[in-house]
Parts: C-alpha cells; structure tokens; sequence
C-alpha cells in the first residue's frame, strides 16, 4: 500500500484557562484540558493515539475471520522528567485483551493475533512508528 501523503492538520483553540477544543478538518472535535477536570490531558491523547492505531490495525486484520466478543486495548506509559530529556514518557506499553468466538472461524482469528499486532507496531501504525523513530518537530510563530 502507498502512502497517501497527505498532511494532516488539527486546529486547537482555547475556550477557557486550561481548556482547549481541537477541530480536525471533518468537523469532529474533542475537548482536551491541564488535567484539572475529567477532559483528556495531552498525554493522555498520545497514549490514546498509539493504542487507537494499532486497535484499528489489529481489528480490521482480525474481524475478517470473526467478529470478537470482546475487543480491549490498554495503553500505559510512565511520565518522568530527567536532566537530559526534561519531561517525556517512557516505558509505554501496549496490552490487548479480545476474545473471539469459539469454532474455526474464532480459531482463526486467534491464530492471527500475534502477527497483526506485529505488523501493526513494525509497519502499519503510523502513531506509534511516528515516536518510535523519534520524529522532529518544528514549531512557529505567526
């Protein structure tokens, strides 16, 4: 498959201190926040973005041969601040818990789990191949 090589593109604005709205380009928004009420923190968001990628990956590989009776990703990571890299998160772990029906068809797709997880982290899921190879970020000022 060829990347599409499209940008992508969020805008976020501030609706209070604090709080933000982030508006991608279909229309969809989500709330995100300091961590002082119950809205998604930053950090959170990425946690959310490495397992949300590699769920969809894993998914669509797997609901080909059975639709799963139960479909969890846990995603954990511990937030350290050292002298040389200041804040960053280390130690991010990512944890599926599925169950598939039991026959063949639920055979099959338990057979396939280990290598779309692999695929996933090695190939297909952008956010987590995105931090893996540490990515440069530029920043701005208009």
């Amino acid at each position: 498959m060829t990347p599409d090589n499209k940008r992508r593109r969020v805008t976020i604005d501030r609706t209070s201190n604090g709080r933000y709205t982030v508006t991608n380009e279909r229309g969809g928004t989500i709330g995100v926040g300091n961590g002082s009420d119950d809205s998604f923190t930053p950090v959170e968001l990425l946690l959310t973005a490495i397992g949300a990628c590699t769920a969809i990956d894993v998914d669509v590989l797997t609901s080909r041969r059975a639709e799963p009776e139960s479909f969890r990703v846990r995603v954990a990571g511990t937030k350290i601040k050292d002298e040389q890299h200041a804040n960053r998160l280390t130690d991010v772990a990512v944890t599926f818990t599925l169950r598939f029906p039991d026959g063949e068809d639920g055979d099959k797709a338990r057979a396939l789990l280990p290598e779309a997880m692999k695929v996933s982290h090695e190939r297909l899921c952008t956010v987590s191949r995105t931090v893996e190879l540490g990515t440069r970020i530029g920043f701005t000022l208009e």
